[in-house]
């Protein structure tokens, strides 16, 4: 089934389908609820799945010129609340997770656990700053299609492009349809967050942590080194995957996922 929440002057929109225990999908940059096409499909046998398309992607409007974590995790629990749904697991993919960390701190009692999904609870390093400064320039001067190819390329691990090159065509075009305007307030949005790696240490609510080690944008090992997670989180390091676990290692990311959804009813 496919939604619109009405939010503010604009809309969100949303799949929905299966049924039983909620699971909301957060999509990762340059991408929309589209790139979750089969993994949803696939969790959906068993629970009932809502992925949303974030501010700015997808069919989904643009409210502000940044789309800060803090106002995503608001529109979720919007969206929650319209469909009545007292507590769901938030499972989000780089970006997406930044988001459901910002809603972990602001909404812990509307979770049942999250997902942090090749992503991290830290604020942008130095470097990372001026790479997102100039994408934006690019954006702003009208050259979108000189940065995305290569973004979405180095998603997937070196050794993967290959046998992964129709997913790799495939979320090339996702990338291609979302405006200037909507990446734009996105990349100042995560330019802004700051750190939430209390909010990960203290375990208010279970976190499941996946990483890839083959990921060019998050350096697996440097990653684990800078958390402490808390009892009741868990880490799983998927060895044949980049930064695109549920497409490179979908079967594997299903079982690790599943099984800790299980654990937080």
């Amino acid at each position: 089934m496919t939604g619109y929440l009405q939010y503010g002057n604009g809309k969100i929109h949303y799949t929905d389908q299966g049924m039983g225990q909620v699971i909301i999908l957060l999509h990762g940059y340059l991408e929309t609820s589209e790139v979750w096409d089969i993994f949803s499909q696939k969790l959906a046998a068993k629970y009932r799945v809502i992925s949303p398309d974030l501010p700015g992607h997808g069919q989904s409007d643009i409210f502000e010129e940044t789309h800060t974590m803090e106002h995503m995790a608001e529109i979720i629990k919007e969206l929650l609340e319209s469909l009545e749904i007292g507590k769901a697991f938030l499972a989000g993919h780089s970006l997406g997770g930044y988001v459901a960390l910002a809603f972990a701190e602001r909404f812990p009692d509307k979770l049942s656990g999250y997902c942090l999904l090749h992503s991290h609870p830290l604020a942008d390093s130095p470097e990372a700053l001026e790479k997102r400064t100039r994408e934006i320039n690019l954006v702003m001067a009208g050259k979108k299609d000189l940065m995305y190819p290569e973004n979405v390329a180095k998603m997937f691990a070196t050794s993967n492009l290959k046998k992964f090159n129709a997913s790799l065509e495939r979320a090339k075009q996702i990338a291609s349809s979302i405006k200037g305007e909507g990446i734009i307030a996105v990349l100042k949005g995560m330019m802004a967050r700051p750190s939430r790696l209390a909010i990960m240490e203290e375990g208010k609510v279970p976190c499941l942590w996946i990483l890839g080690a083959m990921d060019n944008y998050i350096d697996c090992e440097q990653a684990q080194k800078k958390v402490k997670l808390p009892q009741n989180a868990e880490l799983a390091i998927l060895k044949n995957s980049g930064h695109m676990g549920f497409i490179e290692e979908q079967e594997k990311s299903l079982e690790i996922l599943m099984e800790f959804v299980d654990k937080c009813k």
